[in-house]
């Protein structure tokens, strides 16, 4: 399987809802084993995982949070870069 990476968006008040959101992904049956990274940026939660159910983890969070919204889905792999060298010069 590939890796994926969803975002979510949410409705994070304080911190406790922060909280909340961040222990029912890594609570979720099925999800905590697929999960390799998840972090908050402002009110979105990005889940970046390999197997995940994207569509259960937003159920879970509706029935916890009461608002969650699947706003994007795509490969894990995007942001991997090809290694560039710099170019030597030589002085003779």
């Amino acid at each position: 399987m590939t890796k994926q990476k969803f975002v979510l968006k949410l409705k994070l008040d304080d911190g406790n809802k922060r909280k909340k959101a961040l222990k029912t992904v890594a609570t979720t049956n099925g999800i905590f084993l697929g999960v390799t990274s998840m972090r908050l940026d402002g009110d979105k939660l990005i889940v970046i995982g390999d197997g995940t159910d994207e569509v259960h983890l937003t159920t879970q969070l509706r029935k916890k949070m009461g608002y969650a919204d699947l706003i994007s889905v795509s490969s894990g792999d995007e942001n991997v870069q090809p290694l560039v060298y710099p170019y030597q010069y030589s002085y003779a």
